[in-house]
């Protein structure tokens, strides 16, 4: 007997309310009226959370609108839960959604406030709802540029081994070249005091980053400073290169015309303009005109 593919197996849609099609619609989709309405307000209540939560934390702000603050988030926050319970409700498979990556930060986005009753400061997580703001691709229309960062994805993916090579082999620099002005400034520099710290040293001039806070005295240590910081520049080509050249072959695949149409039963909302079905489901998508 043929084996059932998942694409043979059909959700009987006449069974959902119209409500929840309506509430689907609006919470959901970017292409009609009343789902980009939604969710250009929606992007106006996560730009003020974000504009309420780092104010608070100004000493001078939060003594003299410390209240005001609390309010506001909490209404927020509580606009943010409707929000949530909504959308696991609209959706057919509610687990689907609640553990793809829109559901799991929608849903940091409002536990900070609910710890803050346990957790002092705990307010200060409510940044996270910034990646929220992602959703800004898919309202105006800019889901086309979310090919490129799964381009980007899938180079990193692809150079991950070469890079690992190149990370263990800046460690083994870094060690050699700590240890090494250890043993040339650890005598009349107190502050080559140890190899760990010779080997911090080490990084932070590889890097070219040169905090300044430890340098060398002797005119050997600092010739050789300055070839650590020469060959700091030609090691920051190196995973720009490894990253770029697989960039280039990812790029070089079919790109299609992305749209904003969202599965009502997986979530999924990176189908082609021409979509009709589901690709990681199969199911039919509630396409408008």
């Amino acid at each position: 007997m043929a084996r059932k593919s998942k694409f043979d197996h059909k959700h009987k849609i006449e069974n959902f309310s119209p409500l929840r099609e309506k509430l689907h619609e609006i919470i959901f989709e970017a292409d009609t009226p009343a789902g980009k309405q939604f969710d250009i307000a929606l992007l106006f209540a996560i730009f003020l959370s974000i504009l309420v939560v780092m104010l608070e934390t100004v000493p001078e702000l939060g003594s003299k609108y410390g209240m005001l603050f609390t309010v506001l988030e909490w209404i927020l926050t509580i606009f943010f839960t409707i929000e949530y319970v909504l959308r696991l409700y609209c959706v057919y498979r509610p687990m689907k959604y609640a553990l793809s990556f829109f559901g799991i930060v929608d849903l940091l986005a409002i536990i900070p406030t609910y710890m803050s009753l346990f957790i002092p400061n705990a307010l200060g997580l409510g940044t996270v709802r910034a990646l929220r703001l992602l959703r800004v691709f898919r309202i105006f229309k800019l889901a086309n540029f979310m090919t490129e960062s799964k381009v980007l994805a899938s180079a990193l993916r692809a150079s991950w081994s070469k890079i690992s090579v190149f990370l263990f082999t800046v460690v083994i620099l870094v060690c050699i070249f700590g240890s090494i002005m250890y043993v040339i400034e650890g005598g009349s520099n107190e502050e080559f005091d140890s190899i760990p710290r010779s080997v911090y040293w080490a990084i932070v001039t590889l890097t070219t980053v040169g905090y300044g806070d430890i340098s060398p005295d002797t005119p050997l240590g600092q010739f050789i400073a300055s070839i650590i910081m020469i060959m700091g520049y030609a090691i920051i080509a190196v995973p720009t290169g490894i990253v770029s050249a697989e960039a280039i072959k990812e790029a070089g695949g079919v790109r299609l015309n992305i749209n904003t149409q969202t599965c009502r039963y997986c979530a999924d909302d990176n189908h082609a303009d021409n979509a009709k079905y589901c690709k990681s489901c199969g199911e039919e998508l509630n396409l408008h005109d």
